[in-house]
């Protein structure tokens, strides 16, 4: 990826350019120390002076009043604040017209900004005051006061924060009174400017120190650039918060959102005061030292898939080379490309205007469908169907272009969803909340509506990355999620009723995919790369979970990684410094995945015994129980010598009734109540006794013995020999009530155990015996 600059031969400012801000993808207007307002048309190459500001006026800071979310794309912006040295602030038409003049600070404005929603204007000034303004100019509260000037200001991406800086320090303050202060020193000198993304949460620092620097949002230091030649003058986040740029004194620099820099340009500017990204993220447009105005597109982006590459060549063109044969296809388009995505054979590009799907065993007639709403944030694909966001919703379409279904929910902001809070499978949508950061909203891909009975998925801490599996059933459907803590869990994705469990699968991870092809999970741990071969595994038999795993050192990676990509068994992981490292996987965990999908149970165990690994036979033993072939289980244990299990299995194949046996094969699982509620369906009320007795669940047991009102001195029995055990007395209040004045009598318990036996048995061949009978008929 890189920047193509274009700069004119003859400023058409006299003097230094102060302050930039786009309207549209096309028109910028831009304001300088000759007191001139000049807009600029890029698709005619003209420009035009909107206003002469009185000679008192030197402007400093610009910023347009922000678009409400979800109107048609290119809406004209209609005015802007303008921060002044005069001390004032002015709101201005879009057609130059001063509509008011504010006295703010003493001594020059440095900075203004409207929140998000365009509710409440920020400003800071020489004077070291922050003030909070009304959309309309008034003075709504003073914010924080110190002793030196403030360069820069930033909303937080809820609006309920202010950043600003003070000398070496970054704080961040809270609207509400009374609210914890966040301050930290960032830089060694001066900083000169900041911004905020509110896609990523992640801050941008530079300083008279001539670094830059990122941050999350919590003050820890994510990136820390080497010291340039000149202080850096300016930052600013890309809107979707994947890049940003960096200007500096004759330098222009495009950055990954982790830091390392994609290019570095050098033109002939002077040094840049002010970058400003066009509102499709496509191109930037500098305000420089000399009267110029530099503006740089983000061209020669990127996208891999398996054999094939892709490449934004010009605004308008992408070069296809399929590296199996070194066949290169030329795509044109008619508007500029702003978003792309190639996975599943298909390559999916949204210009301004129009949406194109190609196929890639046909790169000639893609299919195109305009866009309903504005310029396209984010492309999202699964093996069926894709997704788009963009600032009037979420739409899912099938690859032939037609339309599925659009999900909504209460107070949702498309401008700041990204991969990491947005998930697809074929069946299912999974949508981070970011109002309440513990909520994950699921929806049926094909209606759009909530999953299941539209229970959300809650968690107790804040989530930072969701990942659906992308195989299998929809009632198998998997997403896993990493929380704050940087743990990893896993829970079902379909919610009747019942609350389901969310299980740790690891600890101190800080990235994760899922791969394409089967529901096999990778992340990077602290210092190891993890792949979970089957992480089904935590429902099935948890104790072997560690035996299904595939671990390996992954200090070669450095510091903050990140896994791009996990098809077929290729994993793509980026790292700190930007370069790309390719890791292959066993193939074998695959193969199995896809014999067990189709019930081919030898050819399952044969390929265990060829491979001899005990990774693979761990995995095919919980794959075989989650299926309940215990066969096959069975063989799978012996294999990996958790002899225990082999004798449960054995003792499970004796049980007279299936119903016992289902039982027995679902408590072998862990699921206690299910196996309970399996026996007490076919009338084996003693059967589902003895087993919460066996689980020392004595509570539940006696629950049972008094609600069918059988059993009762067999439960008492048993509790006495338990205590006798461990020479302990009776202080269970319940259990005292029921055994006053009530003997033990061992011989007859024993008989009436041998009678139920006897009676599933005779249960048991019965139902056997009228299966029969249907059969004949």
């Amino acid at each position: 990826m890189r920047l193509k600059i274009s700069l004119l031969k003859e400023p058409k400012h006299q003097e230094l350019v102060s302050c930039v801000g786009w309207t549209t993808a096309e028109e910028l207007y831009s304001c300088s120390d000759d007191h001139q307002i000049v807009k600029w048309n890029l698709l005619t190459g003209e420009t035009s002076q909107i206003v002469k500001l009185p000679d008192d006026i030197y402007p400093i800071d610009l910023h347009w009043f922000p678009k409400s979310l979800g109107i048609k794309k290119q809406t004209q912006a209609e005015s802007f604040v303008l921060t002044s040295s005069d001390g004032k602030f002015h709101l201005i038409s879009k057609l130059g017209r001063v509509e008011k003049s504010v006295e703010a600070h003493c001594g020059a404005v440095l900075a203004g900004r409207w929140n998000y929603e365009g509710t409440a204007l920020v400003t800071v000034g020489e004077d070291g005051q922050i003030k909070i303004w009304s959309k309309t100019g008034m003075l709504r509260s003073t914010l924080a006061q110190q002793g030196t000037p403030v360069y820069s200001v930033a909303w937080g991406p809820d609006s309920e924060k202010v950043l600003y800086t003070a000398g070496k320090q970054l704080i961040i303050k809270p609207l509400q009174p009374n609210a914890k202060v966040l301050q930290w020193k960032a830089h060694d000198g001066i900083i000169l400017k900041v911004d905020w993304n509110s896609v990523n949460d992640l801050i941008l620092s530079a300083g008279e120190d001539c670094k830059y620097k990122v941050w999350d949002s919590y003050g820890r230091p994510l990136y820390n650039s080497l010291p340039h030649e000149h202080p850096i003058t300016s930052v600013a986040w890309a809107p979707d918060g994947e890049l940003f740029a960096v200007g500096s004194f004759h330098t222009l620099r495009l950055c990954d959102k982790t830091g390392w820099s994609y290019a570095l340009e050098k033109p002939n500017t002077g040094s840049i005061f002010n970058i400003a990204w066009s509102i499709d993220g496509t191109q930037i447009a500098g305000a420089c030292g000399n009267g110029h105005v530099v503006f740089a597109h983000v061209v020669e982006q990127r996208w891999e898939w398996k054999n094939f590459q892709v490449t934004l060549t010009k605004r308008r063109t992408m070069q296809v080379r399929n590296v199996l044969n070194d066949a290169v296809d030329l795509l044109e388009f008619r508007d500029r490309v702003i978003k792309a995505s190639l996975n599943y054979a298909h390559l999916v590009v949204s210009t301004s205007l129009q949406c194109y799907v190609f196929s890639t065993k046909n790169w000639n007639t893609p299919l195109i469908f305009d866009l309903k709403e504005g310029t396209v944030s984010l492309i999202l694909q699964a093996e069926r169907h894709f997704l788009l966001v963009d600032g009037g919703g979420i739409y899912l379409y099938s690859y032939e272009g037609r339309f599925i279904s659009s999900p909504k929910f209460p107070g949702m902001r498309t401008d700041i969803l990204n991969a990491q809070t947005v998930s697809l499978s074929n069946d299912t949508i999974a949508i981070k909340d970011k109002a309440d950061e513990k909520i994950i909203f699921l929806f049926e891909a094909s209606t759009g509506k909530p999953l299941g009975d539209g229970k959300l998925l809650s968690h107790k801490n804040e989530i930072l990355k969701i990942a659906l599996d992308q195989k299998g059933l929809t009632n198998d459907r998997k997403i896993a999620f990493i929380d704050k803590n940087r743990d990893l869990y896993i829970t079902s994705v379909k919610r009747f009723g019942k609350e389901e469990q969310i299980i740790k699968l690891g600890t101190m991870v800080h990235t994760l995919a899922w791969s394409d092809t089967c529901n096999i999970l990778c992340g990077l741990q602290d210092t190891r790369f993890t792949v979970w071969y089957y992480p089904n595994t935590v429902y099935v038999d948890r104790d072997i979970l560690p035996k299904t795993l595939y671990e390996r050192d992954a200090s070669e990676f450095s510091k903050n990684p990140h896994i791009v990509s996990f098809v077929g068994n290729q994993v793509t992981i980026r790292r700190a410094d930007g370069s790309l490292v390719h890791i292959s996987i066993s193939p074998y965990p695959a193969i199995l995945h896809e014999y067990v999908s189709s019930s081919k149970w030898e050819d399952a165990i044969r390929l265990c015994r060829f491979v001899k690994e005990q990774t693979l036979w761990a995995c095919l033993a919980a794959m075989a129980v989650a299926n309940r072939d215990m066969t096959t289980a069975e063989i799978a244990y012996a294999a990996i010598g958790e002899i225990d299990k082999v004798q449960y299995i054995n003792s499970i194949k004796d049980l007279p009734s299936k119903e016992s046996k289902m039982a027995h094969i679902l408590m072998f699982s862990g699921n206690i109540q299910e196996a309970e509620m399996v026996l007490l369906q076919a009338g084996l009320v003693y059967q589902a006794i003895q087993i919460n007795i066996n689980l020392y669940n004595w509570e539940r047991a006696l629950e049972l013995a008094v609600k069918y009102k059988t059993h009762v001195d067999t439960v008492l029995a048993y509790r006495q020999k338990f205590l006798e055990t461990f020479g302990k007395q009776e202080t269970n209040k319940r259990y005292l009530q029921y055994a006053e004045g009530l003997q033990i009598d061992w011989e007859k318990i024993r008989a009436k155990i041998e009678m139920e036996i006897t009676k599933e048995r005779e249960h048991s061949s019965s139902s056997q015996s009228s299966k029969n009978v249907g059969l004949r008929h």
